[in-house]
């Protein structure tokens, strides 16, 4: 066997070099903007003067983290392929997003997609609205910041702890400086940096095991390949109907409703750039979910006979791609570097997304409101970049507790189906159900918010705990060596133990969370409604909802005539 290679001095420069191009960027916008009039729209929505490739990449790159770089790849390994199928709902969440939601944010020209939640509610809602936007980014940043981290750790044998905190502090400085334009061109850096290390680990993989057709074989041969698993139980982790259905609702929450998305969309000079840009992120998402899902069946075509998680060559699934990385990696120099690059840069483009987005969020909605005088564009400006730091801050002290999670995919999915579902809930009550008042609003989100989360949390602990066990695809170890054979047979020695029935709620897939919470709440709302007086529709008020409905909501020119019949009958 040739020797283990390391993560050598050419890595260490590429490495390098992308963290120094992104802080460049960084100091780059901040200078050029240091004069701009209007600071507070130039940092939150890049003056609304951003063209269609950057903002095109910096959505790509916002949705494809390095939980989804280094997860699927875990995923497609450990359970089998059915999750591929997740790519007909992306191709569906963009039509859905051009069509209902985005219309409405930019006919009203915010800032912040919760200012929606006051003009239709009150600033109660709007309040509820970004904090439950900030609890999902401070539940998933961490999460990010901690796969490459592991990545590294594995590539290089460098502490997860130490690197996590220099990374994030390259990150929180050019947001800091640069605000959206910093952003979005790091981000269309990074893209370019992601795919390039997707495409050529997919490549050089494939002619190592000895093609496609091989690939696929050995994924056959062991039930790996399946994707129209049609059992329409809902406890069945992953089928064609949680991963397709459900998971639609979760990218949809993602997209549509979500600060950091919209306020890319609103950078747009117009609708019609925005809708282009929704488009090509579709296909842009879809082509790398598919590489790294490929990469996975690629991942145990390698490793059919010798699995090494079972001979603990690695600790766990979620760093099979890193250790595959390091295996093809014996005669190319700088590899591993860019390969590590490309999981960073999934991470940097979503942490600096969120940070960006969080602080809009919380000087628009939290801060500014409660201002008896306005502040001046420089000190909004200040304030926001403030709270970068800070938020910042409390992301890095959170990656300790990523470790304590489940599989990525599952563990990223769970916990951003808490928010999800309430907030979309929320959105498409105002939307789409002109009766809904703030009330209905108000409770339909708290009761949804903490029903789901009780699910969610209640089945992250048991899996933790061992009580809930998902069925895996089986691996080999007979074409191992004598030693890690005995690795893997003294692994194996655990006795298993019997587990007490899990709660009926918590044996239900996660891919269903989204779609609970988003019908408890409005279910819960138009409930709440009826019982405290239907909201009563104004025609002044007809931007405020979604512009499928428009042909259902009453006219004023009917109203008029009306009036003006009445009038002509008096006289």
């Amino acid at each position: 066997m040739d020797e283990k290679r390391t993560f050598d001095l050419i890595d260490c420069v590429v490495f390098a070099l992308m963290l120094g191009v992104s802080a460049f960027v960084g100091v780059y916008h901040a200078y050029k903007a240091r004069s701009n009039p209007d600071a507070v729209r130039e940092y939150l929505i890049g003056g609304q003067k951003m063209s269609i490739f950057p903002i095109s990449m910096s959505l790509i790159a916002s949705y494809i983290s390095g939980i989804a770089l280094l997860g699927l790849p875990a995923e497609m390994y450990v359970y089998g392929t059915q999750y591929w199928s997740v790519i007909i709902a992306d191709a569906f969440v963009s039509l859905t997003m051009a069509i209902i939601y985005l219309p409405v944010f930019y006919g009203l020209q915010i800032t912040s997609s919760y200012e929606y939640l006051e003009l239709r509610f009150n600033n109660y809602v709007r309040l509820l609205g970004s904090i439950i936007f900030i609890i999902k980014m401070l539940l998933y940043i961490p999460l990010v910041v901690y796969v490459p981290a592991l990545a590294f750790n594995q590539v290089t044998g460098i502490n997860v702890h130490v690197v996590a905190p220099l990374v994030c502090a390259v990150c929180i400085f050019y947001t800091t400086l640069g605000g959206l334009k910093a952003v979005v061109w790091t981000d269309t850096i990074q893209t370019v940096v992601m795919f390039g290390g997707v495409i050529i680990v997919a490549v050089l993989g494939t002619i190592r095991v000895g093609g496609f057709a091989e690939v696929w074989r050995r994924n056959f041969i062991t039930g790996r390949i399946e994707f129209f698993n049609m059992d329409p139980n809902p406890t069945v982790r992953h089928t064609f109907w949680t991963v397709v259905v459900g998971n639609y609702l979760n990218w949809l929450a993602t997209c549509s409703v979500n600060q950091a998305m919209v306020q890319r969309c609103l950078a747009m000079p117009t609708l019609k750039k925005s809708n282009i840009t929704i488009m090509i992120m579709a296909v842009g998402i879809i082509t790398i979910v598919s590489l790294s899902c490929y990469t996975g069946i690629l991942i145990y075509a390698a490793f059919y006979d010798c699995d090494p998680v079972v001979t603990k060559q690695i600790n766990k699934a979620d760093q099979l791609l890193p250790f595959f990385v390091m295996e093809i990696a014996q005669s190319i120099p700088g590899l591993p570097g860019l390969f590590v690059s490309g999981v960073f840069s999934a991470a940097l483009s979503t942490m600096s997304t969120g940070l960006n987005s969080m602080s809009g969020v919380i000087y628009e909605d939290m801060i500014k409101p409660l201002m008896k005088k306005p502040l001046s564009q420089v000190a909004a400006s200040r304030v926001m970049k403030f709270m970068v730091i800070f938020i910042g801050i409390i992301c890095v002290a959170l990656v300790f507790l990523a470790e304590k999670l489940s599989s990525l995919i599952q563990a990223g999915k769970s916990l951003s189906g808490i928010t999800a579902g309430p907030l979309l809930g929320i959105f498409t009550l105002g939307m789409f159900f002109p009766c809904a008042n703030s009330t209905g609003a108000l409770v339909g989100a708290l009761v949804s918010l903490h029903f789901v989360a009780w699910i969610s949390l209640g089945t992250q602990a048991a899996l933790s705990n061992g009580i809930i066990k998902i069925p895996k695809k089986p691996v080999s170890v007979e074409g191992c060596s004598e030693i890690l054979q005995a690795a893997a047979a003294n692994a194996t020695l655990i006795k298993d133990t019997i587990n007490p029935t899990p709660f009926f709620l918590y044996q239900m897939s996660y891919l269903w969370y989204t779609w609970v919470g988003f019908l408890t709440a409005i279910i819960i709302g138009l409930f709440v409604s009826w019982l405290t007086g239907f909201n009563k529709y104004k025609s002044e008020d007809k931007k405020l909802y979604t512009p499928v409905i428009h042909c259902l909501l009453p006219s004023r020119s009917k109203k008029t005539n009306t009036i003006n019949l009445e009038t002509t009958s008096g006289s």
